[in-house]
């Protein structure tokens, strides 16, 4: 079929007949017809055609030709019929006039005319991820995630929350989750300055409580956390392996993150369960110090505690107290000095106007030459309720008899039993002391077992068996040595120790002690018990051949401890050697860091001591650390 120069051919078709395809150029190279003057069915010049051929490729001879204006016009929208059949092109107007810049954003198209569709700006193709993001989130987030990735992100979004949000576009929820995260930090900080400073008030109830509440919220929250960073970052993009292996790992993740919080709550809650069955709420002793949050200690410069190991052994009916110190704490410096009293001190009194003062006016037993030991006396006011007036004042009776001995008030007590004390040793890892030599345990012959001389780490049953065995030695020297066991628990149970090992030692604790010291007062003693560690802690014990428990010097014992506590808030100094309780291993008046124990005095060497007539001078009292190498 042959054409007129200026004939409209009415379609696109090639001369085979066949619809050629129609390319698109560049609209902002096409002239308007109108605009450049051309006459109505003069035909517009060609378009640009929108690939160019390759350098040196020849151009084909069945290239598609120009379309004509009409045809375009027919096909594109925005070009509308002009003049006797012609078309014009609705060009967007420039700005600059003649000579301006080209249009910065060439690609979105003119105008549209009447029933055209108008492509937002920055969108992509049907199906693009990416579309409605904008050209930048389409640069930034287009590319996808693989198993290890997605897996990856959801992790560190564990410790960083709000990070996996952000990798997946979700800009504002995860600004969100990063404020929220680094506002918890911030709070945490401040919450550990304010316990730092008192460290008595997470041993409170309310806090203990408030502590486990946080734990479980904490829990949920992290878990939930991780649940929605992994959503977000759209595991449903992965093959099916690849789902499988991220929600398994996922899983195993959310497991991980909250284990930390369950085991802070167990822990707190086991914290919580033992201070409150430990500690009353309201002691039974009557004669107890009145608490006052207020003023806990009541006033006082000095705290007195009565810590008492007790033998209740499974074949021994009632308690016996064979370990009796007293630990006298000066409240502003934490500096302590402890005094061993033997459990043979014989005939002790009782102050005036207490049940057993006016049953035993001259001394407990004293129709007993041989009776009457100090160590007998809480098992008696436990046997002898209508004595004593009520029942349990076992506790009481030692107190008064043992604060009357010393001219001091005793405010509180602490029984632990001996045995429980062995797994009390092993949960914080045992104990190191010095052993000055060795020590046989077991029989009358020491044939369980022998403790070398050195520096040694005992487990509870060798720390045990060191406190108490009588091979070879005498209740003096096991005195020395139960002064030891209990200084080297005080100085190395410390917070981390306990810390790390709260839940043995706990479940421990609630089987073997017991004691009169209020559940409100716990936290002011914690604050206490934090100052001694870091204090001076001396040691004095009554025994020969300084003080004879047999006949003992009432006056000599108060006048040795007053000095005692007195040097307790004097300048720490070197104290001198010979001094006047023996080394751990040795029965006389050794010097610390040697091994030679002096010949051993007994109960009947001094024919009829008289108080005030010892036969050797008053000594200060020693330093803990010095003399068991603690």
């Amino acid at each position: 079929m042959t054409m007129r120069h200026g004939q409209d051919s009415g379609g696109l078709s090639g001369e085979s007949g066949k619809p050629r395809p129609r390319r698109r150029g560049s609209r902002a190279a096409r002239p308007a017809n109108a605009a450049n003057g051309h006459p109505g069915n003069t035909p517009a010049p060609p378009l640009e055609r929108d690939a160019a051929p390759h350098p040196g490729q020849p151009v084909p001879a069945s290239a598609p030709l120009p379309v004509p204006a009409p045809a375009r016009a027919a096909h594109e929208p925005g070009h509308e019929a002009g003049p006797a059949g012609g078309t014009a092109t609705r060009v967007k107007p420039a700005t600059g006039g003649v000579g301006s810049a080209p249009d910065p954003n060439p690609g979105a198209g003119p105008a549209a005319g009447p029933g055209a569709t108008a492509t937002p700006a920055g969108a992509g193709a049907p199906g693009d991820p990416s579309a409605g993001r904008g050209p930048m989130s389409r640069l930034k987030f287009a590319r996808p995630l693989t198993t290890g990735s997605l897996i990856g992100w959801t992790a560190l979004s564990a410790i960083l929350p709000g990070i996996a949000h952000l990798r997946a576009g979700r800009r504002r929820t995860g600004y969100i989750l990063l404020g929220s995260f680094g506002l918890l930090l911030v709070l945490g900080v401040i919450a550990g300055i304010v316990v730092s400073g008192d460290t008595g008030i997470a041993t409170r109830d309310g806090v203990l409580g408030l502590i486990v509440g946080l734990a479980v919220l904490g829990a949920l929250g992290w878990f939930l956390l991780v649940i929605s960073s992994y959503i977000t970052l759209g595991p449903n993009r992965l093959n099916s392996a690849g789902q499988i292996v991220s929600g398994i790992v996922i899983g195993t993740l959310c497991v991980a993150v909250m284990a930390p919080f369950a085991f802070a709550a167990s822990t707190v809650l086991t914290v919580k369960e033992t201070v409150n069955d430990i500690f009353p709420s309201s002691p039974d002793d009557p004669a107890a110090p009145t608490f006052k949050p207020e003023d806990p200690w009541n006033g006082q410069e000095r705290v007195n505690f009565l810590l008492i190991g007790g033998d209740g052994a499974g074949n021994r009916e009632g308690v016996r107290t064979d370990s009796m110190n007293v630990a006298s704490v000066h409240i502003k410096t934490g500096n302590a000095v402890m005094f061993s009293l033997p459990r043979n001190l014989q005939h002790v009194r009782f102050p005036p106007g207490s049940p057993l003062a006016r049953q035993f006016p001259n001394g407990f037993m004293r129709e007993l030459p041989n009776g009457g030991l100090l160590n007998e006396v809480w098992q008696y006011a436990e046997d002898h309720p209508e004595i004593m007036g009520s029942k349990h004042q076992g506790p009481r009776a030692l107190m008064d008899a043992i604060g009357y001995t010393l001219n001091l008030k005793i405010d509180h007590y602490v029984l632990i039993n001996m045995y429980g004390f062995a797994h009390l040793v092993d949960a914080i890892g045992g104990l190191k002391i010095r052993v000055e030599s060795d020590v046989k345990y077991g029989g009358s012959f020491g044939t369980a077992g022998t403790i070398k001389a050195g520096y040694r780490t005992l487990s509870g049953e060798e720390a045990l068996w060191y406190g108490r065995s009588r091979v070879g030695s005498d209740d003096f020297s096991r005195m020395a040595r139960q002064r030891c066991v209990i200084g080297a628990f005080a100085k190395q149970a410390t917070p981390a120790v306990v810390l790390t090992n709260f839940t043995k030692i706990a479940r421990v604790a609630k089987r073997m002690a017991q004691t009169n010291i209020p559940r409100d007062m716990l936290e002011h003693l914690t604050e206490l018990a934090l100052k001694v560690k870091d204090a001076k802690i001396t040691s004095l014990q009554f025994v020969p051949p300084e003080f004879y428990s047999g006949s003992p010097d009432w006056q000599k014992i108060r006048t040795a401890t007053a000095r005692a506590l007195r040097q307790s808030t004097q300048p720490s100094r070197k104290l001198m050697a010979g001094s006047g309780a023996p080394s751990p291993g040795t029965s006389g008046a050794a010097s610390p860091g040697t091994s030679g124990a002096a010949p051993t005095p007994t109960l009947s060497a001094p024919p009829k001591a008289t108080p005030g007539k010892t036969p050797t001078a008053n000594r200060s009292a020693q330093s803990i650390d010095e003399l068991c190498g603690i």
